[in-house]
């Protein structure tokens, strides 16, 4: 079995987050996390709402101090550095959509600077060409003078980012960076992270309810359950069912093969269908989107999907029914169970 070994940027030991009151009364949000993140990595957040995904992000940002337990940067306790040194190891971008009047692209990335800048905060010329490379690496060269208020909340995000990477830290903590973007949007900001984190050595951590992507760009997930967190690369995750425990006792499950989850529903018959390519597979989805069990043999009272792509041939007691699309199908399967 070989094990390697490598620094861990981020690591918490045994460590409880929460919130502890004046009255000296403490609110437990999660116990006895032992997780980490090595360098290069982008790490994903995951669980469901309400289970601490947000004290973690801020607990390990140095906002709130952890109830019990220890996160350790760079292998020296959070406890032990000033606020600056963690401006410099750390930045920071919260869910919230910033709006901002009068500033431009160049000017909200430039707030970056500033934990490296003299106390009256004057960019240097080198300060100017790394707020240029980090607006270029988001893929908004061109919008240096556009007026933060005037893009699209995509565009935004990606200016956020840019500042953080202008901030120059080792360590980028994002708070749902896509939580209100389209489906567009949502993959390119998660690549855009993917890409920085491994061509920059950056170790990005995120938090997020888009599972799919999750899956298809991060390194390494921390999933956050009722019980405890776990962590590991997302098909180490799919292949021990550790995402079954997301929703326990709920109808919805998730699917190992899909890679996402589903709806459990009782299956209304049961169909064999035969065939090959992308019709074959996107039939079988159809079909058990609508209730049907897929079997492989096959009897009199069960009906046989044919496909011929363009063409879907039914076959049930004898009796073939033609159709050209799967939808035309699926409403011929409904109506006969009516």
């Amino acid at each position: 079995m070989i094990s390697t070994q490598q620094e861990k940027i981020i690591s918490l030991e045994n460590t409880s987050i929460g919130y502890k009151w004046k009255s000296g009364s403490q609110n437990i949000v999660k116990s006895e996390i032992s997780v980490h993140a090595l360098k290069g990595e982008l790490v994903a957040l995951i669980g469901e709402n309400g289970v601490g995904k947000s004290t973690l992000l801020k607990t390990i940002a140095g906002f709130q101090p952890t109830v019990s337990g220890e996160i350790r940067i760079l292998g020296k306790s959070i406890l032990n550095y000033h606020e600056k040194e963690l401006a410099l190891l750390q930045s920071f971008v919260s869910t919230e959509i910033i709006h901002v009047t009068n500033l431009s692209v160049f000017d909200l990335v430039a707030l970056g600077r500033y934990p490296h800048t003299n106390w009256f905060g004057k960019l240097l010329a080198s300060d100017c060409d790394l707020i240029e490379e980090c607006i270029l690496n988001v893929g908004l060269k061109g919008y240096e003078n556009r007026l933060v208020d005037h893009l699209s909340d995509g565009e935004r995000q990606k200016v956020m980012i840019a500042r953080a990477l202008a901030q120059n830290t080792r360590i980028i903590v994002l708070d749902e960076p896509t939580a209100f973007l389209d489906l567009s949007n949502k993959y390119e900001i998660v690549h855009i992270l993917h890409r920085l984190a491994s061509e920059k050595g950056k170790t990005i951590l995120f938090s997020t309810h888009d599972l799919s992507t999750a899956i298809a760009e991060s390194d390494r997930i921390w999933l956050m359950l009722n019980d405890t967190v776990c962590q590991g690369a997302p098909e180490d995750l799919i292949l021990n069912g550790k995402f079954s425990n997301i929703f326990p006792n709920k109808q919805l499950y998730f699917d190992q093969e899909r890679g996402d989850f589903r709806i459990r529903k009782e299956n209304k018959r049961i169909a064999t269908v035969k065939g090959n390519g992308l019709a074959f597979e996107w039939t079988i989805k159809a079909l058990i989107r609508n209730g049907y069990e897929i079997i492989t043999s096959s009897d009199e009272s069960c009906i046989q999907v044919l496909v011929e792509y363009p063409e879907w041939t039914i076959i049930h007691k004898s009796k073939p029914a033609k159709f050209n699309s799967i939808l035309t199908l699926c409403r011929f399967l409904n109506e006969s169970d009516e």
